[in-house]
């Protein structure tokens, strides 16, 4: 298993409900859990996975996300069993969707 850790800064889209868990890890899917929290408008991503090795792919979803989402204040946890790029992209779009009642 390997963690991965981002912040992104300079959100501007607050979360308005409560924590919220999208997603089920099992064969080869993932599981994000997104909440609010007071981070001094950051948006931190703890990612846990075992597809070790992937890092800068980590990085360009998780920066594409955030240039989507611009979440401030805002805590995401992944727990990861090797889901593709595209699936991550659909899950974390789940969850901010949820969270902010609209799309980006």
């Amino acid at each position: 298993m390997e963690t991965l850790h981002f912040r992104f800064e300079n959100g501007r889209r607050q979360l308005a409900a409560q924590p919220q868990l999208v997603g089920v890890v099992s064969s080869g899917n993932l599981e994000v859990l997104i909440e609010p929290a007071p981070l001094a408008g950051g948006c931190e991503i703890e990612i846990r996975t075992a597809a070790n090795g992937f890092g800068p792919t980590w990085q360009a979803v998780m920066a594409d996300f955030h240039d989507r989402w611009q979440l401030t204040d805002t805590r995401i946890c992944i727990n990861d069993m090797g889901a593709t790029p595209a699936v991550v992209s659909l899950r974390l779009d789940q969850a901010a969707e949820t969270m902010t009642g609209g799309l980006p």
